[in-house]
């Protein structure tokens, strides 16, 4: 450990009986507070919220209507549960609007439920709330009842109505409590409270702490401080069932509600479905609508059908036209034709065909053997002929029924494509009042399903909130905490105390040791003295403190040394004579100038008093003059100076000595000192100017100064 350090704790050490002491007190002092102050006691309930996410919530039966499906968060029901109205249901189900104390000399206590008495009070007075009212048990049946801004007292006794000023009390045995404590004190001074519903709110609010767990967890932590442990647990558990109760509560007052609502919507649309239905049916009654896609489906294949066959007869039309415009022009030379039957290939005209070639292949063989005109030959042309003209007459039949068949035809396609006419027009129509329906009907579903699911809700009175954790019954109370107030305690007494000590001694600035007459001036160090404890050892150090003078050349034949101080002369007073006794050890003969008059004492030396005021009248010259005349014959002079605070007379001195010693007192001088002489050097040009430090090194503790001091009064 460094000097610097060193003289930082010097000042720590000397006042640590300060420190230990102001902690002793203080540690005392808490304990003390501890006895009387009231102890807090806190009790914790945690409440976990319906995730709608997951768990048995997530099959919500309400999830597609929004009243039903507000997802729960958390901040939102911290801040139902720190609700005034939640708060207010929890504080009726709780007897906290009266508190009853015992009354005692330093502090009252709450008794809560271990009161030996109840009271009860109908107050028509509001001034009566918030007011405190000593009750004092004179007799188990008598009692005095005073309010604490009145001093009338009423007497009353249990069992019966007291009236006091604005209202009645009544006060009775808590047989209860007497009979499971026997034992039990009733006889005492109480206080009762009755509490207004704001000062109860607030005093609940300042003690009540709703968080959550988590951010992300849907756990709430409710949490209640009182000085009564059973007010602890009461309210945080009476708080989460009134929380859950006061939910079910709500769900059912709003599905039923929505039910009532439901049921009127229901009504309002089954009314307009019915009317749409209607308008429907008319429609269709009025339009013979049936079903019009399968009736467009069905008179389209129709006409696709009678297109074909249309088709189809007018190329047999075409065909059989160009038969009979054939047969037509070459009726003559009949059997010289090849007409195309394609159009006409039924049996009978292909046998008739058949016919008329082999009559005509016979009439060749006839013609071989006969005549034209043979009979025959005749008769084989008339039967021809017949033939023909059956045939030409059958070709020209069948083309006017084809021509009949075809424009029948023609017609029923005509009047089929005619059923198309506003048709697209039928179907919008149709398709508007059937979008009504469906609008009607899918609101009607809807409405259906969602009063099923809110009878169901009103029919279920369950909450998917619930409590994990009860608040239990503190033993141990939070606050105070009677380790870390102790330890406080003790740490702010010692920091403080430390900072008083630190304090006084900057205050008091006294010059202590070397380094601060090295800090605050040029002027050397001549010496420095301990403490000396043991008179015998004071010759020791002066006779070295002559020598290590010696060295530093202060010490020379026929010089005058000026011994000094500035406060007062008894403060240099030991080192003059210590000086001058170890120059006479050596054999020195020294003449003692004493300027203060303090050494009349001193023998075996050449001696000179100027502390009378005769001297006063004296020059310079004529003192300087006086003490090289008494020189004659000794080695040395010692002037025992007066103090600069005395005046002039030590100024002349020090002007005239060869050597001047200033001591300064590390115990009392104060350190502004140190200026003021580098000062009066600069300013009285004073030279071979050298600092005596007394007492160097000496700290005595507060206990050696407490007894030097009262040495000191008894002197």
């Amino acid at each position: 450990m460094n000097n610097e350090n060193v003289r930082f704790l010097k000042p720590l050490l000397r006042g640590f009986p300060i420190v230990v002491l102001a902690m002793i007190i203080a540690v005392l002092a808490a304990k003390k507070y501890l006895n009387y102050v009231t102890p807090m006691y806190e009790s914790t309930a945690k409440l976990k919220l319906a995730d709608t996410q997951e768990g048995v919530p997530s099959a919500n039966l309400f999830k597609d209507f929004d009243v039903f499906a507000t997802p729960n968060k958390i901040s939102t029901e911290i801040e139902v549960l720190k609700s005034t109205s939640l708060i207010e249901k929890t504080l009726e189900k709780l007897p906290f609007s009266t508190e009853i104390y015992r009354k005692g000399k330093v502090r009252s206590v709450e008794l809560f439920g271990d009161s030996p008495i109840k009271v009860e009070s109908i107050l028509n007075d509001e001034k009566n709330y918030d007011k405190k009212f000593i009750i004092n048990i004179t007799s188990n049946q008598n009692f005095t009842i005073k309010a604490s801004d009145s001093p009338k007292e009423v007497k009353g006794t249990f069992g019966v109505p007291t009236a006091i000023k604005g209202g009645k009390l009544l006060i009775t045995k808590n047989d209860s409590y007497l009979q499971s404590k026997p034992g039990a004190k009733i006889v005492d001074q109480y206080e009762v409270e009755f509490l207004s519903r704001e000062k109860l709110l607030d005093k609940v609010n300042k003690n009540l702490d709703i968080v959550s767990v988590d951010k992300d967890v849907p756990v709430i932590r409710i949490n209640y401080k009182s000085n009564v442990p059973e007010k602890a647990s009461l309210l945080v558990n009476t708080l989460a069932e009134t929380y859950i109760q006061d939910y079910i509560e709500n769900k059912y007052r709003a599905a039923n509600t929505t039910v009532d609502f439901l049921k009127n919507e229901i009504g309002q649309a089954n009314n307009k479905l019915s009317g749409a239905e209607n308008r429907i049916e008319n429609y269709r009654n009025k339009e013979n609508i049936i079903n019009i896609p399968q009736e467009t489906e069905t008179d389209l294949r129709k006409i696709s059908q009678l297109k074909i066959q249309k088709s189809n007869l007018k190329m047999n039309l075409d065909a059989i036209k160009n038969l009979n415009n054939y047969i037509s022009e070459g009726k003559d030379n009949y059997l010289d034709l090849a007409p195309n039957f394609e159009a006409f290939n039924d049996l009978l005209s292909t046998e008739m065909v058949k016919n008329m070639k082999l009559l005509q292949a016979e009439k060749k063989e006839l013609l071989l053997t006969y005549t034209p005109e043979h009979e025959k030959v005749k008769v084989i042309d008339s039967k021809i002929k017949d033939l023909t003209d059956y045939q030409t007459e059958s070709i020209k039949n069948t083309q006017r029924n084809l021509q009949i068949k075809y424009n029948d035809i023609d017609r029923d396609i005509q009047i089929a494509e005619q059923a198309f006419i506003g048709l697209p027009e039928k179907e919008k129509l149709l398709n508007i009042m059937n979008r009504e329906f469906n609008l009607y009907e899918k609101n009607y579903n809807f409405l259906n399903e969602k009063r099923i699911d809110a009878e169901i809700a009103k029919a279920a009175k369950i909450s998917f909130h619930k409590i994990i954790t009860r608040g239990e019954l503190p033993k141990q109370p939070v606050s105070p905490m009677r380790s870390i107030i102790i330890i406080v305690a003790a740490i702010m007494s010692m920091i403080g105390s430390i900072a008083i000590i630190y304090a006084v001694h900057f205050a008091k600035a006294k010059v202590n040791d070397v380094y601060t007459i090295e800090k605050n001036s040029t002027i050397p160090v001549a010496f420095t003295t301990p403490f000396i404890k043991s008179r015998e050892k004071t010759m020791h150090h002066f006779l070295e403190n002559v020598l290590e003078m010696e060295l530093k050349e202060i010490i020379k034949d026929k010089n005058l040394i000026c011994i000094t101080s500035y406060d007062k002369s008894k403060q240099h007073l030991f080192h003059s004579k210590n000086i001058i006794k170890a120059l006479q050890e050596q054999s020195r003969k020294v003449l003692v100038i004493d300027v203060a008059g303090n050494l009349k004492n001193i023998e075996s030396i050449d001696y000179i008093d100027f502390s009378e005021e005769k001297n006063l009248r004296l020059t310079s010259t004529d003192i300087e003059n006086l003490i090289r005349e008494k020189m004659t014959g000794n080695d040395l002079c010692i002037i025992n100076n007066q103090s600069i605070k005395q005046g002039k007379l030590p100024l002349l001195f020090l002007k005239m000595a060869d050597e001047n010693l200033f001591v300064l007192d590390s115990r009392k001088t104060a350190e502004k000192t140190i200026m003021n002489v580098e000062l009066l050097k600069d300013e009285y040009k004073l030279t071979n100017l050298w600092f005596v430090l007394n007492k160097e090194g000496y700290n005595p503790s507060l206990m050696t100064s407490i007894k030097s001091f009262i040495n000191r009064k008894r002197s």
